[in-house]
């Protein structure tokens, strides 16, 4: 039965870091427009004004995260790590510094070294709730359920609308064979977020968990439905059909 498959959410800071430090005008407009640049699409540009930002200000923290997250975008894990680095190097409180290494250690598949980052992260800002998201999603590629659990309900606690974590935290359910409960969250998902068809998917799973194999069938025609390339869909809704003949 691949009724729960391993997935894995992943949240990014997607707005870059405003400056808040650099006191050199001209570090500053390359960094503006290295900003406007990624925001519209233009990821060279963005890396070449950042470049010219850290060459003008060598210590310009914000400028080494921002230029991480356009590494990030372009899958240079390592080079956006070395840029995290440098960031933690010149601000050891920096937030989005911590946050951002690991999700780019997550990328990675390093999910041991991601957690102390994430744990930092959250440190610093208890009330950020992608960061237990994240960690939570990480704990679960650990086979963490338990702990992945823990930090969906803070999620949840924090931010009750969070459809992203009521879905995750039904998956993990799922992994312990808590299907009812995990069709309860899944639920929630869904009512926060109709159109996402991989909650419907695991709503299927979830019921195909506790034998139920119409409303499994019913919620894969769903997933189906929203996504029609959805081959996931398709094959668990197969195998469910073969256990009913």
């Amino acid at each position: 039965m691949n009724a729960f498959p391993n997935k894995f959410i992943l949240i990014l800071l997607v707005a870059l870091t405003a400056c808040s430090s650099c006191s050199k005008p001209d570090a500053e407009k390359f960094f503006n427009t290295g900003c406007s640049k990624y925001t519209s699409g233009d990821i060279a540009g963005a890396i070449a004004d950042f470049n010219k930002a850290i060459q003008i200000d060598p210590n310009y923290v914000e400028a080494y995260c921002n230029r991480g997250l356009v590494k990030d975008a372009l899958k240079d894990e390592d080079g956006a790590i070395a840029d995290y680095n440098k960031a933690i190097e010149l601000d050891p409180k920096h937030q989005f510094a911590y946050y951002n290494r690991a999700n780019a250690e997550v990328n990675l598949k390093n999910y041991t070294n991601a957690i102390p980052d994430y744990d930092k992260a959250i440190e610093l800002n208890p009330r950020d709730t992608s960061a237990y998201l994240n960690r939570g999603n990480t704990k679960y590629r650990l086979n963490d359920y338990t702990g992945a659990i823990a930090d969906f309900d803070k999620a949840i606690e924090l931010n009750p609308r969070y459809d992203k974590a009521y879905t995750s935290r039904g998956v993990a359910k799922g992994r312990l064979n808590d299907y009812s409960n995990a069709i309860i969250d899944l639920n929630k998902a869904i009512e926060l977020n109709p159109r996402n068809a991989e909650v419907y998917n695991d709503l299927g799973s979830a019921k195909w968990g506790l034998k139920d194999y119409d409303g499994a069938i019913v919620d894969y025609d769903k997933a189906i439905e929203l996504n029609p390339n959805y081959t996931n869909a398709f094959s668990n809704r197969a195998e469910v059909q073969a256990l009913k003949k």
